[in-house]
């Protein structure tokens, strides 16, 4: 054997490797446009309630 064989072997054993590798790199990359095309799978956080803390505080620097 060669060695120009032994490389081409080489390579070739790591070709599947290198294959599943880029395709989880790639995975997130090409879901993307997908997400983006579906308007109802925005997700939102809900909305912020008021804890009224800037009276608490009004009211604590009056009396001091």
């Amino acid at each position: 054997m060669t060695h120009l064989t032994a490389n081409f072997l080489k390579t070739l054993r790591l070709l599947p490797r290198t294959a599943l590798i880029l395709m989880l790199l790639a995975a997130p990359v090409l879901a993307v446009p997908t997400m983006r095309a579906d308007a109802g799978s925005t997700i939102e956080a809900p909305a912020l309630r008021k804890s009224g803390l800037g009276f608490v505080l009004l009211v604590s620097l009056r009396r001091g």
